[in-house]
């Protein structure tokens, strides 16, 4: 069955069709960050035709849901982003986390990241940077792999096994000559995470950057995002960020905590 059917194989109507070209782009290694997706691959993604896929793309590029690169590619939004972002979970926890994470910016002037699980993905809903940050792939609404980010390592060591196993069976790209691809020594390194309570990488997603991250965890204990510094891997040592960011991260789960309680 194409993305264009519905289940019994009838065909999808006009906001089917919108749905199937927005899942298009999940899964895609920097799709809402440096990789778009030609208009091609998108109605390959999504089983449209092209002439069909051709117009429905051009509306939501037109309506900012979709973005057009120079290169002709296409990519996430930002105005979908900023709908997405309005979600009472996602907005709510952003707006917790933000005089945590811009206290260790000022402390650090290095990036600060807060991410997400988003099935198997590291979905990242905020980041603060400087000029003096070092560079990196990521951006708000970007998603990148578990296994070779410090916020992905936390939130896959303390996701469920269903979890673990389907990043591990998917096999493990190299993203650098440093990233983890060995299931063993990967799952060898998520033991440590939850036995530390961090999360250290050392160029696994990026050439010349090194991170830390902590997990933030609910009420119930449930981790329910990750915190992160990256800065550079010349000139800065992970371990001793580490208080820092483990001090903001237990912070900021108590106020997950407290606000959510409330809510509840």
């Amino acid at each position: 069955m194409s993305s264009a059917e519905r289940p019994g194989g009838r065909p999808l109507g006009v906001a089917g069709k919108v749905i199937a070209i927005l899942e298009s782009f999940a899964h895609v290694p920097g799709a809402a960050g440096s990789r778009g997706l030609t208009l091609t691959e998108i109605c390959r993604r999504a089983g449209l035709p092209l002439a069909t896929g051709h117009r429905l793309v051009g509306e939501l590029t037109g309506g900012g849901l979709l973005e057009r690169a120079p290169d002709g590619t296409y990519r996430v939004g930002i105005r979908l982003w900023r709908i997405a972002a309005q979600t009472p979970a996602a907005a709510g926890l952003r707006e917790l986390a933000l005089p945590y994470m811009e206290d260790l910016y000022e402390v650090t002037h290095e990036n600060v990241q807060l991410a997400v699980l988003r099935e198997d993905r590291a979905l990242y809903i905020e980041r603060l940077r400087g000029p003096r940050s070092v560079p990196i792939v990521t951006r708000v609404g970007a998603e990148l792999p578990l296994h070779a980010t410090g916020v992905g390592k936390v939130l896959l060591a303390f996701a469920d096994e269903v979890v673990q196993d389907k990043v591990m069976g998917a096999g493990l790209a190299a993203h650098t000559r440093h990233t983890i691809v060995d299931p063993g020594r990967l799952r060898a390194e998520l033991a440590e995470v939850r036995r530390q309570g961090y999360a250290v990488t050392r160029e696994e997603m990026t050439l010349g950057s090194c991170s830390v991250a902590a997990p933030i965890r609910d009420g119930r204990c449930r981790v329910v995002a990750a915190i992160s510094l990256v800065a550079r891997n010349s000139t800065a040592d992970p371990r001793r960020l580490a208080p820092a960011v483990l001090t903001a991260a237990r912070a900021l789960s108590r106020d997950v905590t407290a606000s959510w309680a409330r809510d509840a």
